[in-house]
């Protein structure tokens, strides 16, 4: 039986977080009733579907929420007064880091979950609540399924936290879940869309020498998912922005070495991404969009597709997990061959 790829997990994720959101059990829970104020623990992949899910999190479920890298936590962070709920993210259950900055808080009277694919692995042994991503085991590193899983997944737990604060009714419940549906449903179109845009160009993506994506709102989280995404596998310089950020000095490096991914969705924000698209248009090598709009314009990957902004990364994270595969195998490079085999083993970042 022929290894699974990265392609595989992509073309999984429509069934797989359709699965998610029909297994999953809404019913009010006193603890969570509690939480208002959060800290989530994530690296990697899984810190930035945390990112990705901040938004949809904080407004759904009424919390404020603050995301930590945990190795950097661990030895010079502190808890914001008050905390009373701390979520770590660990999709393989293996980070050490993670483990590590829970077992820290294991003896304080602080509400502690951890979200995983596998509940026997070392993270699911140091805390209480234990989610299951219901995903199963991603063989790939470069996480795809996973990364949606785990959005999905916080998603759908802010919901929970949200019926368990008597915030969401059943109408609102309904509303919610079928606009996730919706969207869910929508991933096989996108994927389509993905693969006749990588075709259209290819040439560039193949040559490319730099690439950025800028986002804003949640889709910070989306941009910084594609410069780990790219970094992984197309091995080529490549970074993620928030929108404003990149205008504050990033911008100063563009050259005609530079493809710029801007992302969108209808927001106060989207006028002023325009502005600077077309601004930088003659700074850069390309500008390439990728958007919930509608677009006949062969550099505009539209979705075409009616999504809240805070639910957006679900779809718009999809294109770039493609992008990804698809320019590392026109580059040439060949993902089912480990390279740095050694690294988890002599740096111990994973368990």
């Amino acid at each position: 039986m022929a290894a699974m790829t990265m392609l595989d997990y992509i073309n999984q994720e429509q069934e797989t977080l359709t699965k998610i959101l029909n297994d999953y059990d809404f019913s009010s829970d006193h603890k969570l009733a509690k939480m208002n104020t959060v800290t989530i623990l994530a690296t990697g992949s899984s810190y930035n579907a945390c990112l990705s899910a901040k938004l949809a999190f904080e407004r759904i479920a009424d919390v404020s929420i603050v995301i930590e890298e945990p190795y950097n936590f661990n030895h010079y962070g502190r808890l914001i007064s008050g905390t009373d709920t701390i979520i770590g993210v660990s999709q393989s259950g293996k980070s050490a880091s993670t483990i590590d900055a829970m077992k820290k808080f294991s003896d304080r009277n602080i509400q502690q979950l951890v979200l995983t694919s596998d509940l026997e692995s070392p993270i699911a042994q140091v805390v209480d609540q234990v989610l299951d991503l219901n995903m199963g085991i991603e063989t790939v590193g470069f996480v795809t399924k996973g990364f949606s899983a785990t959005l999905l997944q916080l998603m759908l737990l802010a919901i929970k936290v949200g019926i368990s604060k008597n915030l969401i009714d059943e109408q609102r419940l309904s509303e919610l879940t079928q606009e996730l549906q919706e969207a869910i449903s929508q991933i096989e179109t996108v994927i389509n869309k993905s693969n006749a845009f990588f075709e259209q160009h290819e040439n560039l993506l193949k040559l490319g020498g730099r690439f950025v994506a800028l986002g804003y709102g949640p889709n910070w989280g989306t941009a910084k998912e594609f410069e780990t995404k790219f970094t992984e596998t197309v091995r080529r310089p490549s970074q993620g922005f928030e929108l404003e950020a990149y205008m504050h000095g990033p911008y100063l490096e563009a050259d005609w070495a530079h493809t710029l991914f801007f992302i969108e969705t209808p927001s106060v924000n989207q006028s002023r991404s325009q502005a600077l698209a077309e601004y930088m248009d003659s700074y850069v090598g390309k500008v390439l969009k990728i958007t919930t709009d509608k677009s006949s314009d062969k550099d505009v990957l539209g979705l075409d597709v009616t999504l809240s902004e805070c639910f957006s990364p679900l779809l718009l994270i999809i294109p770039f997990q493609l992008l990804a595969y698809r320019t590392a195998a026109a580059k040439g490079i060949d993902l089912s061959k480990r390279i740095f085999d050694d690294f988890d083993s002599v740096l111990k970042s994973k368990i």
